[in-house]
């Protein structure tokens, strides 16, 4: 499924079965979303302005990788829940075709716990790099130094929504397969 969805493209009974913290994590997601798209946009521009002012100018911008290293971190990060909304992640759909629906849920069901788990772990360990960032107060060992907890904010908050995403998904995956729906 390409595209994100908004809550305008979904039916009334749709937005009616959503949970609270679905909402709020949807609302959230499109935003990100947004914000992920103008953070690309603006990496994309910096990237051409530092070429042109080296190329030109023959200045040498020392702020320009870093910059667009966040921007890219952010935009990543940031966009992993929106991307795993539309299960663009992990999946294996190779062979979904080839299972009958039933088998096909657990599939489903087996992939959102382990990256669940995983994405548990790497929200876990984001959160001690972003505390030991700030903390130290670590900076960047280029010549502009901006501090780390920039990117380490980035990328905890990121996996946080991801994770997030995961756990409605296996809840979503639980009540369905216990009232032997579709996913």
């Amino acid at each position: 499924m390409g595209g994100n969805v908004t809550l305008s493209e979904l039916t009334t009974a749709q937005v009616a079965s959503l949970s609270t913290l679905q909402r709020a994590l949807h609302h959230a997601r499109q935003a990100i979303y947004t914000a992920s798209t103008i953070a690309l946009l603006l990496a994309a521009a910096i990237m051409t302005y530092g070429v042109i002012v080296r190329h030109v100018a023959r200045i040498a911008l020392i702020w320009q990788d870093e910059v667009c290293i966040f921007l890219l971190v952010g935009a990543t990060f940031l966009s992993a829940a929106s991307v795993q909304a539309h299960r663009g992640h992990v999946g294996i759909e190779a062979i979904a075709g080839l299972l009958s629906p039933a088998m096909n849920r657990v599939r489903l069901l087996i992939s959102d716990v382990l990256s669940f788990l995983f994405c548990a772990f790497f929200t876990w360990k984001s959160f001690d790099l972003l505390h030991e960032a700030w903390v130290e107060d670590q900076t960047s060992h280029s010549p502009w130094g901006p501090p780390l907890w920039i990117p380490y904010s980035l990328m905890t908050l990121g996996m946080f929504f991801l994770t997030c995403q995961l756990l409605l998904q296996i809840a979503a995956g639980f009540t369905q397969r216990s009232q032997g729906g579709r996913r």
